[in-house]
């Protein structure tokens, strides 16, 4: 029997410090007028000390169990998108799970920076399709103020913290009707690894080091990369931008969301962006989008959502959900 992928619950959080732009000006050589016309990001949300990557997902987590109407036991499934894990291991998933008081299934970590939700959502697709499990908690998770070099003004008003977190049911055909995941589209170009980068790591350095970006190279193959990704899952799916009720974008930057979605001939009414008040949260951003828009009310269940998402290695891809 065929399965599909279908969504039953979704939650986000924000730690509670919010460093404005006016408050970065006062740490670097910046201003909010600077930070807002390169970027739009006017605030970040930061984790306070001792608020871990697995704290964030897991307050995320029981808000998404809390939405789907289901207890923590009912997950047999774990996959946490970070590059700012707790530990060097064991997983951040398994951390998560420990906290949740799940002991059964399985539970991992994907890394692919901020296309890590999407990667994420694709395999636990994969695994819900194939019955290896019934019910996956799918989180994107990230400590990135740990990792940001404070006296960099080009990478520090980028970035925030946050996570997100998704459920998804394996479900017959004949149950889920139209809705589930339609379809992903991942890429991977490691070519481009040293224009978004972190200078440290286990076997390099032995640190954690600071993140790195070339922006304006990032800059220049952000949109055609997304648009590739999105083109070819409308290409299997037979759909166009026209059928979509909406169009969730990573939240890099406000620039980037508005030439892809010029690009797409999306109108700016069917753009989520929150980018504004979370900035680039990576991994975290597209379910942390993803939740303010459910919990607004905007999106609904028999809504066509489209998700997208470019990061480090390069990495991008992009999902189809029918919610």
């Amino acid at each position: 029997m065929n399965k599909k992928s279908v969504v039953l619950g979704v939650g986000g959080y924000l730690p509670k410090r919010i460093i404005t732009n006016k408050e970065l000006s006062k740490m670097v050589d910046t201003s909010d007028e600077w930070i807002v016309q390169r970027s739009g990001i006017h605030e970040r949300h930061i984790a306070a000390e001792g608020e871990l990557t697995s704290d964030l997902a897991v307050s995320a987590a029981k808000i998404a169990l809390k939405s789907a109407s289901l207890d923590a036991s009912d997950i047999d499934l774990i996959i946490v998108a970070t590059a700012t894990p707790d530990l060097t291991f064991p997983s951040t998933a398994s951390l998560v799970q420990n906290k949740l008081g799940i002991t059964q299934g399985f539970a991992f970590d994907i890394a692919a920076v901020c296309s890590g939700f999407v990667f994420a959502l694709a395999t636990a697709d994969s695994y819900l399709k194939s019955g290896m499990a019934k019910r996956a908690l799918v989180i994107g998770a990230e400590t990135f103020s740990n990792i940001i070099d404070w006296s960099d003004r080009a990478t520090c008003v980028l970035f925030g913290d946050g996570a997100g977190a998704l459920i998804l049911e394996a479900q017959s055909e004949e149950k889920a009707g139209d809705r589930g995941v339609l379809c992903s589209s991942l890429r991977t170009d490691g070519s481009h690894w040293d224009k978004l980068y972190v200078d440290g790591g286990v076997s390099s350095t032995k640190t954690v080091g600071h993140l790195k970006m070339q922006g304006r190279e990032v800059f220049k193959y952000a949109v055609g990369m997304i648009s590739d990704v999105v083109d070819d899952v409308f290409e299997k799916t037979g759909l166009s931008s026209d059928d979509l009720d909406w169009f969730v974008p990573h939240q890099a930057n406000k620039r980037i969301i508005d030439g892809v979605g010029k690009k797409l001939k999306l109108p700016p009414q069917k753009v989520v962006v929150t980018v504004d008040k979370h900035a680039n949260t990576s991994a975290a951003s597209v379910p942390l989008a993803l939740s303010v828009a459910f919990e607004d009310g905007r999106i609904k269940k028999g809504d066509l959502v489209m998700l997208e998402a470019m990061g480090g290695g390069f990495t991008w891809g992009a999902s189809l959900i029918r919610w």
